[in-house]
């Protein structure tokens, strides 16, 4: 009598869909990963990061980890809502609230343009720094740079390898200054968790420089562009929205422990450019060099992110955004350098109202898309949202209104 052999248990064979999901994550998740954290590294996180060192030495090491714990906490959540929905955080807000939709686009879209004001004037800082370049002429040289990336003939994929290879180029020139100033890496550990003054304030400041605004959509919005999507893609969203943030966080620590050092040494730090200033009294004039070099590339890879992300929520207007992507991608670029060049050099009061609008458009825009996750199962495709995720956004959200509330008031008592 013969006996049947049980089964084998080799898995069964990819569907047609997993093999496409696996094509896309590893062409998609690394170019999200990069957009998301260079829209971040821009001039002003440069700025901030340098100031913050020299206010609170090496007691900012607290705020950094304090601000990544935050950032990661909203990303884990906009990520997975929007990839498993397939769906742009304008239209999941308009599921929500009808019309919300428009209104977190329009916000988004114009704290974008002026934000992006803001990168055009970093990338003549880097430009002149390095040539002497006119402003003007470096406003429109990066321009053009910028542009051509929307422009050559398969855009998404050329867009994903500059901003990745520009990345990992400003992360490898902050290490090397990191390095060459010897900063003592071990009272910043020991402050991390035990600083000798706390400042919230800081803490607030990276967390809306950090995702705030367009900034905590751009990657999931390249993402789902990138035909990653659905509740068969989450261990691969996770793990892209929190290395997102992580390479983020590598370069704050870096460009941290590099302005330590200086100011360590008692090296006069001028307030007027202190990015330019830690750089030059670390290296001497090779510092020149590698602050035009990582200022440029931090300034015009944000050009790229904001001037992408923003035009991802205009398309909420219809169609003929999708159609004329590139255009009206170019479109912003420019409209972006013409402000520049029309205002000169210091458009300070529209950077302070871009910083209050962005602050601001966090709660609204994470609020709107937690409600999304909680209540509206089936825009998820029935997708069972994970309880303790939705409990860490919340709290992540009650935190963002230390940075929206104080931006808001800051806002209105300016006017």
């Amino acid at each position: 009598m013969t006996h049947e052999q049980p089964a084998a248990t080799t898995p069964p064979p990819a569907s047609p869909e997993s093999k496409a999901l696996k094509v896309a994550g590893r062409k998609g998740f690394v170019g999200a990963m990069f957009l998301m954290a260079t829209s971040a590294i821009g001039p002003g996180f440069l700025t901030q990061t340098t100031t913050f060192t020299i206010q609170l030495g090496a007691a900012f090491a607290f705020a950094i980890l304090a601000s990544v714990l935050v950032d990661i906490a909203i990303q884990l959540n906009i990520w997975r809502i929007i990839g498993v929905s397939g769906r742009r955080a304008q239209d999941l807000a308009n599921t929500a609230v009808p019309g919300s939709g428009y209104v977190l686009s329009g916000l988004d879209v114009f704290g974008g343009l002026i934000f992006n004001i803001g990168n055009i004037a970093g990338c003549t800082l880097g430009l002149a720094a390095l040539f002497g370049l006119d402003v003007r002429i470096g406003a429109v040289v990066s321009a053009a740079f910028a542009i051509v990336v929307f422009l050559v003939r398969r855009a998404g994929v050329a867009m994903d390898r500059i901003v990745v290879v520009l990345g990992v180029v400003m992360l490898v020139l902050t290490a090397y200054v990191a390095l060459t100033t010897s900063p003592p890496v071990g009272d910043a550990l020991v402050q991390t968790v035990a600083p000798e003054t706390i400042s919230w304030l800081a803490v607030a400041t990276l967390i809306g420089g950090t995702v705030g605004g367009y900034i905590v959509y751009a990657g999931a919005h390249r993402m789902v562009d990138n035909g990653v999507r659905g509740a068969e893609a989450v261990g691969e969203i996770t793990r892209a929205s929190v290395l997102g943030i992580a390479i983020t966080a590598l370069m704050r620590v870096l460009l941290f422990l590099a302005v330590l050092g200086v100011v360590t040494a008692g090296a006069e730090i001028d307030e007027a450019n202190p990015v330019a200033s830690a750089f030059t009294a670390a290296l001497g004039d090779v510092g020149r060099i590698v602050f035009g070099t990582v200022i440029w590339i931090a300034a015009i890879t944000s050009v790229i992110g904001a001037s992408y992300t923003s035009t991802s929520f205009l398309k909420v207007m219809g169609q003929w955004v999708t159609d004329y992507e590139r255009w009206v991608v170019v479109g912003f670029i420019v409209a972006s350098t013409a402000i520049f060049v029309a205002l000169g050099t210091q458009p300070v009061t529209l950077l302070v109202f871009a910083g209050a609008f962005n602050a601001f458009i966090l709660p609204v825009g994470l609020g709107l898309l937690l409600w999304v996750a909680w209540r509206r199962s089936e825009v998820l495709h029935g997708y069972v949202y994970p309880k303790w995720l939705l409990a860490i956004g919340v709290l992540a959200w009650l935190a963002t209104f230390g940075v929206g509330v104080p931006a808001v008031m800051a806002l209105l008592e300016g006017i």
